[in-house]
């Protein structure tokens, strides 16, 4: 009877394993990020993406019908990586508005692996979004969320009259000290110390 039971067991068909949708979205997110910042944005296609992923390219159609739709939800996979660090970072737990403000902007620099992917994606975005309207749009709602919270923690250290204008300086000077680092005219050594520089003179 043991044999029996066992055997007609052996005949179930087996469970299909369950996908999370947004895992998966997140995966070729990673893989579109990584092509971007080989080939430039313009150049990556759903073909590209199935290729780095390891997937067919009718499974990148399944969760993005268009090119669009990935790069948005790709531009959403950076801002979470961002805030996640965030989230665990010491300094904006239980540290000062100017730690706070030195956490965010050193996110945005390319001091590490993870990061320098993230600005060459980010440079790849800021061109394609030239002639990407809804592109465009999601990256002045994440400029302005940025410039928002930075104008915030200036103004609780009261060191300068206009927080608003010194946080939409912090965020060029990090934008090209990005730029000059990835170009490797400066180095990450450089580049930390003049936003500190700059730092002390606003908060």
């Amino acid at each position: 009877m043991t044999m029996t039971v066992q055997t007609q067991r052996d005949k179930l068909p087996a469970v299909p394993k369950r996908v999370d949708p947004h895992e998966r979205r997140t995966l070729l997110a990673d893989a579109l990020m990584r092509v971007a910042a080989q080939r430039g944005l313009t150049d990556v296609s759903l073909r590209h993406v199935a290729a780095e992923a390891g997937v067919t390219a009718g499974m990148v159609q399944h969760y993005f019908r268009t090119k669009d739709e990935m790069m948005v939800f790709a531009l959403g996979a950076v801002r979470d990586r961002v805030e996640q660090r965030l989230a665990v970072d010491p300094a904006m737990q239980d540290g000062s508005s100017r730690r706070r403000v030195e956490a965010l902007l050193e996110q945005l620099l390319p001091l590490d692996e993870e990061r320098t992917l993230e600005a060459h994606v980010g440079l790849a975005f800021q061109a394609y979004a030239a002639v990407k309207p809804e592109i465009a749009a999601e990256l002045r709602a994440d400029t302005e969320r940025m410039r928002h919270g930075l104008a915030e923690w200036i103004a609780d250290a009261g060191k300068v009259d206009d927080p608003r204008r010194a946080a939409t300086a912090l965020l060029s000077l990090v934008e090209g000290l990005a730029l000059h680092v990835l170009g490797q005219h400066f180095t990450v050594d450089e580049a930390r110390a003049t936003l500190h520089a700059h730092l002390d003179l606003v908060i």
